[in-house]
Formats: C-alpha cells, structure tokens, sequence
C-alpha cells in the first residue's frame, strides 16, 4: 500500500485529467443528445484541433490559452459546415448513415494529417510548461504541474458554460426540445435542420477548446485522438447517454481510475481500470450512472 504522499498526488493528477476527459465527453454527449449518433469523427477532430494550436504557436508565436478564441470559434464553425453540408446531406435522415458518414470522414482527415504532417510526433514549449504549483491540504502535499491545472480549471469553466447554454437560454431550449422530440420541434417552428448543426458545432467547439488546454502539457501526432476517443465513449457510456451531469462525473472518475491504476500497474496498464469499468457498466448497469433507463 502507499500513504498519502504518494496517493495524493495521484489523485490530483487524476483530477486534473478527468477534467479534460470530460470536456472532451461533453462535446460527444451534447451530439448524441441531440442527434442520438455516436460521432466517430470526435477523435480525428481533437487531432485536427490539437494541430491548430500546435500551429498557431509555431508560426505565429500564439500562446496555446490565448489560441482558445481563434481554436473554439474555427472548430464551432468547421463542425456546423461538416454537419450541415456534409453529414446531414449523405446520411439521408438515416441514423446508420450518419455513423458509416462519421467513421468515413474520421479515416480521411488522419490520412489527411498522415499526407500533411506525417507520423512524428510534436510538442511545444512554453515558458510555464515545465511549472509546478505546490497544493497542500492538511498533512497531504502534492506538486502539480501548472499546465495541468489551468487544464482542469478551464475545463470546469467551459462545461459550467455549456450547462448555463443547455439549461438556461433560448437555444438550449431549442437544442432539449428537438433531442426529445424533433418533429414535434418543428411544428413548432423550430428549424431542426439548424439545431443540428448547431449541436455539432458546440460539440467540437468543446474539442477545440480541450486541445488549448491539452497542448502545453500534451503532444500532437495524426493517431492522438485515438486514444481521447476511446475513453470519452467510456465516459458517456459510464455516465449515461445524452447526460451532461454523468459525462462530468463519470471523466474525473476516469482521471481518478487511470492515474490511480497508473500508480499500482505502471503507466503501460494504466488504462486497464477504465475498460474493467465499461464492461461492468455495460453488464450490470447499462443505463450509466445518471442514464434513465429506457
């Protein structure tokens, strides 16, 4: 067993992750909320996003936080122009469509990037990538890195604002009523066809700003939102479907599960506890944590 020197730490880099897992959930969740698809695509654009920033910096010399505004407004509107004049046309209102559509397109932008970019590997350098900020709470102290924390602060900061968007405004309102009911939606003079894309769009805007506060802390290669991908379907699964509260919970549990499992089976197997807990869902609580069962 370790004391708390060591599992505190842990759990706070755990914490920190989580964070960024469930951003990057939120996104998936508000796009299977609206349009009941799973987007295949979410991982190629966290990698396209990713590039942005890295690019940004590179060329221009744009810090990776101040990149938020040019990254989250390109990735809102890229993802509306994919939904609407790409997705939306070759699905035919056919839901298997949509996911064969998605599972295309995410294909053809890491080949893309592969063209483009190639396979190395790249990261950035910044004046505060290599910063630690001591936390102490009570006998227990940990040294985080500062990027790390900037990442959970801003991720808790964006998903505050998409639930103040889904809950509290006029296109929230819009965005639940056609999730529950699209053709009842349009009776109502609600343009379904616009919410969507819309809903896409704030999907990936969501990616886009998890890409600005990954990077300084994080690398950049055509396959890296393989793996954010795979554990964000975990944490929409975990949480349960089209639940915004269940993404938020169920990533800074990951976070927690992954670094802990980290910890206990060394980096390579860190991961072992995020899938042992999808099939356990799937098995005894397929629902998800805060899912309604249907």
């Amino acid at each position: 067993m370790y004391d708390a020197s060591i599992l505190f730490p842990s759990l706070l880099n755990g914490l920190t992750t989580g964070a960024v897992y469930a951003l990057i959930a939120l996104g998936l969740t508000l796009i299977y909320g609206v349009l009941h698809i799973i987007n295949f695509a979410h991982g190629a654009a966290l990698m396209m996003a990713l590039y942005a920033v890295y690019f940004l910096k590179v060329q221009l010399g744009i810090d990776p936080y101040l990149a938020l505004p040019l990254v989250v407004p390109g990735m809102f509107v890229f993802g509306y122009g994919l939904q609407r004049l790409v997705i939306n046309r070759a699905s035919h209102g056919k839901d298997e469509n949509i996911l064969m559509v998605t599972l295309g397109l995410s294909i053809i932008m890491e080949n893309l990037a592969l063209l483009f970019f190639k396979s190395d590997t790249r990261t950035i350098d910044t004046a505060y990538t290599l910063t630690t900020v001591p936390i102490n709470i009570g006998l227990a102290q940990a040294l985080i890195a500062l990027p790390k924390l900037v990442a959970f602060a801003g991720a808790l900061v964006v998903s505050a604002m998409l639930f103040w968007l889904v809950g509290k405004t006029d296109l929230g309102r819009a965005i639940r009523a056609v999730s529950k009911e699209k053709h009842g939606a349009k009776l109502m003079g609600i343009n379904v066809d616009h919410v969507y894309a819309l809903s896409f769009g704030i999907g990936l805007a969501c990616v886009g700003a998890a890409a600005c506060f990954l990077l300084p802390a994080y690398y950049v290669n055509p396959q890296v939102g393989g793996g954010f991908v795979l554990v964000a379907f975990t944490v929409v699964v975990l949480g349960g479907m089209g639940s915004f509260v269940g993404a938020l919970v169920g990533g800074l549990l990951l976070g927690v599960v992954e670094s802990l499992g980290g910890l206990y089976f060394g980096d390579s197997l860190g991961q072992i506890g995020i899938f042992v807990i999808f099939i356990a869902v799937l098995l005894f609580r397929p629902q998800g944590l805060f899912g309604a069962k249907a």
